[in-house]
């Protein structure tokens, strides 16, 4: 997630370079082609690109309207995941009380790892990576087995608790609570898995490039008796708005796709992971702020 106090121009403009020297190109060779067939080409009202710049303006604002809502989608679920998360290690511990307190740690060990296997499956990394140190052995080589690990580890938990309520340990009311809870989580780690899974028509995206380029081309003929030195910059600042609105459109509708502008999982899960050693008594780390970058993830 972008932290918009800290973000650098470098990233801004780095993200639209290839689109900038098209533009550079298309409006050098338009400007040219123009001045060569100055006696040839009708004269271009300012109302055409006028025109194109205000249908881009409104495909622009559908855009990013879309997009930004399908990001927050993203957040909103992955703050039920953490919310769940802790409602299961406080309802372990309720119904289970202190004498069970290595059944209670397993669990809530294991919770932990979910989060960060999650997250990172979405974001299709190595999935099982440094997570070791909080799950067994033979559970981190089942895992290995599977196609779904974040389900593996949810089923896991929800057979550790069939087992607790077959030893008597759990009766059978906080059994029910506590498989509603794996259900929700279950339900968020899917409506996760759609987003991440669910495409946007890359038409649009085309057709929305060609109009910019056309508006470029437009407005380059309309100023073809003003100088270079003026048009072709102003060709470039309005396009780099264009372009930029579009680019950050097109990040976020993916939000798990391992960019800085990412719903930030991996914190997530780290407050996750904060927040359940604290509810078993242990010490939790305290990190400092990296202040040298201008996003979390």
């Amino acid at each position: 997630m972008l932290l918009e106090s800290r973000i650098p121009l470098r990233y801004s403009f780095g993200i639209i370079t290839y689109e900038l020297l098209v533009v550079l190109f298309v409006g050098l060779a338009t400007r040219l082609g123009a001045s060569e067939l100055t006696n040839i080409l009708p004269v271009m009202p300012l109302a055409i690109p006028a025109f194109l710049g205000t249908a881009i303006s409104v495909l622009l604002s559908f855009k990013m309207n879309q997009s930004y809502e399908r990001w927050w989608e993203a957040r909103r679920i992955w703050g039920t995941i953490l919310n769940d998360s802790r409602s299961l290690i406080i309802q372990v511990q309720s119904f289970m009380g202190t004498e069970h307190s290595k059944e209670i740690k397993q669990i809530a060990y294991r919770q932990i790892a979910w989060g960060y296997v999650l997250g990172r499956s979405l974001r299709k990394l190595d999935t099982l990576k440094n997570i070791a140190h909080l799950i067994s052995d033979d559970e981190l080589a089942a895992a290995a087995k599977q196609n779904n690990q974040p389900l593996f580890l949810l089923q896991t938990t929800s057979n550790n608790l069939k087992d607790l309520r077959l030893r008597k340990i759990l009766d059978v009311h906080a059994h029910i609570h506590l498989q509603e809870t794996i259900i929700r989580l279950t339900d968020s780690m899917g409506s996760a898995e759609r987003i991440s899974s669910t495409v946007f028509p890359s038409t649009y995206r085309l057709v929305l490039h060609s109009i910019i380029y056309l508006f470029v081309v437009t407005l380059a003929i309309s100023l073809k008796d003003v100088d270079n030195r003026l048009v072709v910059p102003l060709l470039l600042l309005i396009s780099a708005g264009f372009f930029l609105i579009e680019k950050v459109a097109y990040h976020l509708q993916d939000p798990f796709k391992n960019r800085p502008s990412d719903v930030p999982i991996t914190e997530i899960a780290r407050t996750a992971e904060k927040n359940i050693r604290q509810l078993l008594g242990e010490q939790t780390p305290t990190e400092e702020p990296d202040t040298r970058t201008f996003y979390i993830m």
